[in-house]
């Protein structure tokens, strides 16, 4: 009967898979591939979640080890491409390497540096240092003005194994350095002649150091994590970002009266704080501390479970600006449910349902993550997810195929999204380089999202991977009647295939999402002095974005490689006014050591 399932089953997904690729061909898309390297491996836990203790030294090992087997969801190693920096390097080798470079070059000026070292020392200490650069010459064919941009990371790790625990500590500076190109609202005015020496610079610069301790036992003490951040930025912006993180837990405690129930028992204890400065325009400024505590209980029978918990904040903070000058300060305490429950009927068919909520500080640098293009001064105010409920089913059919499909509803204050902004002086001459309805802000807004989630990995073959990802969000907001610069649905395919005793390694990635709607302007007289009107029903068209990459290894040391992004030449615009490249190829080399 199994068999039966799962033969029906794999036959659906691959007329499902064979339907897309098939409709694709008259469509637009692009790719790009976002690497986590090794050196920031360690801010992958998260608070109060148990997780398999595989490295204990050799003393240790006598010991029995338990280890509990986790699912991940099914996650993209892809991003699709924009004009600016995105990392691009194809690493689809099951069998990963530490020690490498690869250089690669392509069209639009692209250039593609990437490499990692590292080493165990004689006490069993690695270290090892990570580097990634990336530019483009940006369309010149498309604007007038410049649009290159370039991104670069180094970095550098140590991890140590001692007595009770594993030590890891990273350090990280990335540069970003692009322009704001996507000036929309004066191009097609005669009188307007901006010209190709217009200054449109951004330059952002972060870095970050992490630490972290990791108990090789859950009895009480289980890990420890600190991270830190500093950005600034060409405008004279600062943010500073620290954060200690400690999970005590008490895990496997086994309930005589209840048979074959375990106890497991956590506590996270978060500290964050977050202090921003801006320079400009309103120079807003922001202090925040928040608190968090989340005891939980989670009873296990097999592989079904109850979990029970809640989370506590104590927030404090204060935002000022220059046009307000008594600072708006907040002391407030937050209450948020936390709860699941999971029956596992097979491993094939697992039910689960939930509610949990949160409280988010939204920083400028997670903002320029989301969207590079914000005016270097942002009102910053912590996103509130009063409750969030959800259930689904996720299973594991014969090893071949992952799934999750879940459903949910949220009450959210505070929801963060983006809206484009006016120009900042009616004589075009002296706007500087934001100043051209061509940035955007911040804004907030209380509301509820509605959401469905699907993920399937298929693993058909010993040497081939296939996964699919669809998400669906609507919102509705108390005094927008749209959100801004958010897609209705976003969607992707892809695959992963090895060949030739593994020395040929190929990989495709599909993107779909739908139109966003967004706010926009036009200039509506231009004498005596220029007018604007907004429109704020503005669509931003979906778009389809089609990525290949291949790397064959010649040598056990050297390899050749080959990037196929946006094969289908889509100029789609991630926001209005901000085209993406082209069609993009790239090739390089990459040694192996």
């Amino acid at each position: 009967m199994i068999n039966f399932k799962y033969r029906i089953f794999s036959i659906g997904l691959l007329v499902f898979s064979t339907a897309v690729f098939s409709q694709i061909k008259e469509e637009k898309l692009i790719l790009d591939r976002k690497r986590e390297p090794e050196v920031k491996k360690i801010e992958k836990k998260k608070t109060s979640v148990e997780k398999e203790k595989n490295y204990p030294p050799e003393a240790k090992s006598q010991n029995p080890v338990t280890y509990q087997i986790t699912n991940v969801p099914a996650v993209s190693d892809f991003r699709t491409s924009t004009i600016q920096g995105e990392d691009i390097s194809p690493k689809f080798d099951a069998d990963y390497q530490n020690n490498y470079l690869q250089i690669g070059m392509g069209n639009y000026g692209k250039i593609l540096a990437d490499g990692n070292i590292s080493a165990t020392l004689e006490n069993k200490m690695e270290v090892g240092a990570d580097l990634h650069f990336l530019s483009t010459s940006g369309l010149k064919n498309d604007y007038d003005w410049d649009s290159k941009q370039s991104s670069g990371n180094l970095g550098a790790f140590l991890n140590s194994y001692g007595e009770l625990g594993k030590f890891s500590i990273n350090a990280d500076f990335g540069l970003k350095n692009y322009n704001y190109y996507g000036i929309y609202a004066f191009s097609d005015i005669p009188e307007v002649n901006l010209g190709p020496n217009l200054d449109l610079q951004q330059k952002v610069n972060q870095f970050k150091i992490n630490g972290y301790y990791d108990f090789y036992s859950n009895e009480i003490l289980n890990d420890i994590r600190l991270k830190s951040s500093i950005l600034s930025d060409h405008f004279g912006a600062k943010e500073s970002q620290a954060e200690i993180l400690l999970n005590l837990s008490k895990h496997g405690v086994d309930l005589p009266k209840f048979n074959d129930v375990r106890l497991n028992g956590d506590l996270g204890i978060n500290l964050e704080m977050l202090k921003s400065d801006f320079s400009i325009l309103d120079k807003n400024t922001s202090n925040f501390f928040n608190a968090t505590f989340s005891p939980k209980i989670t009873f296990f029978k097999g592989k079904s479970y109850l979990m029970l918990g809640s989370d506590f904040s104590l927030l404090n903070g204060t935002n000022s600006n220059q046009i307000f000058p008594e600072d708006l300060k907040s002391n407030k305490f937050y209450w948020f449910p936390k709860a699941e429950v999971q029956f596992a009927a097979t491993d094939e068919f697992k039910f689960y349902a939930g509610i949990d909520g949160g409280l988010k500080l939204n920083s400028y640098a997670n903002s320029l993550d989301q969207n590079p293009y914000l005016v270097s001064d942002q009102v910053l105010l912590p996103t509130e997810t009063k409750y969030h409920g959800y259930f689904g089913l996720r299973g594991d059919i014969d090893q071949n195929i992952k799934y999750d499909f879940s459903a949910g509803f949220a009450k959210v204050n505070n929801v963060m999204f983006f809206q484009g902004n006016n120009f900042y002086d009616h004589d075009l001459a002296t706007n500087p380089a934001y100043g051209y309805a061509n940035t955007f802000s911040a804004v907030y807004d209380n509301g509820t999202v509605s959401e469905v989630k699907g993920s399937v990995q298929y693993f058909p073959l010993a040497n081939l991977t296939l996964d699919a990802e669809l998400n669906f969000a609507k919102y509705k907001l108390d005094n927008y009647e749209n959100i801004f610069n958010r897609p209705l649905i976003k969607a992707s395919l892809g695959g992963k295939y090895t060949m030739l005793d593994k020395k040929l390694n190929l990989g495709a990635k599909v993107f779909f999402a739908s139109d966003m709607t967004t706010n926009a302007y036009s200039v509506s007289s231009t004498f005596p002095f220029f007018g604007m009107e907004e429109s704020t029903n503005e669509k931003v068209g979906g778009f389809a974005d089609l990525n290949l990459s291949a790397e064959y290894k010649i040598h056990k040391n050297f390899s050749i490689f080959a990037l196929g992004n946006n094969l289908l030449n889509a100029k789609y615009q991630t926001f209005k006014g901000y085209k993406v490249l082209g069609t993009q190829v790239l090739a390089g080399v990459k040694i192996t050591f």
